[in-house]
């Protein structure tokens, strides 16, 4: 099994280098997340857009320990985090075999007791339900990781 998870890793890497990179660095934009770019190949809880609306993530408790959760989940769950400030995180996560590349950011509502959140594909129309699954599991596995 070593041997295939390694030939799918070396496929991984080398296909990755064939897809763009984001014409500009993820960031917030007047302090929400960036909109989504109108085809359905991403989610955002601050959409208003029923299509790829989905609900942003909910704690209890003290933001700053929320955030440093959600920080170890989305390592543990595969992503590499390339900025994170006080309120905006954002990481990537790249798809198997293919090597497509999604950006995933969340941004630290502490007075509304979320962490909202935007997962979207770099490349092409549709992904097929992935961004909405990840950011479903990482959800499970961020509420599991609060409870303890």
């Amino acid at each position: 099994m070593d041997i295939l998870s390694e030939g799918l890793g070396t496929i991984t890497g080398w296909m990755k280098g064939l897809w763009p990179q984001p014409a500009e660095t993820p960031h917030l934009v007047q302090g929400k997340l960036r909109p989504l770019a109108g085809t359905p190949n991403g989610v955002s809880s601050e959409s208003t857009n029923v299509i790829v609306r989905i609900e942003p993530l909910g704690f209890k408790g003290s933001p700053a320990s929320a955030w440093a959760i959600l920080k170890g989940v989305v390592q543990e769950h595969g992503g590499v985090v390339h900025e994170a400030g006080s309120n905006y995180l954002w990481s990537t996560f790249t798809v198997p075999l293919f090597g497509f590349v999604d950006d995933v950011e969340f941004r630290l509502s502490p007075e509304e007791g979320v962490i909202h959140v935007r997962s979207s594909s770099r490349l092409g129309f549709s992904d097929l339900g992935v961004n909405r699954g990840r950011v479903e599991t990482l959800r499970a596995a961020f509420q599991k990781a609060l409870a303890g």
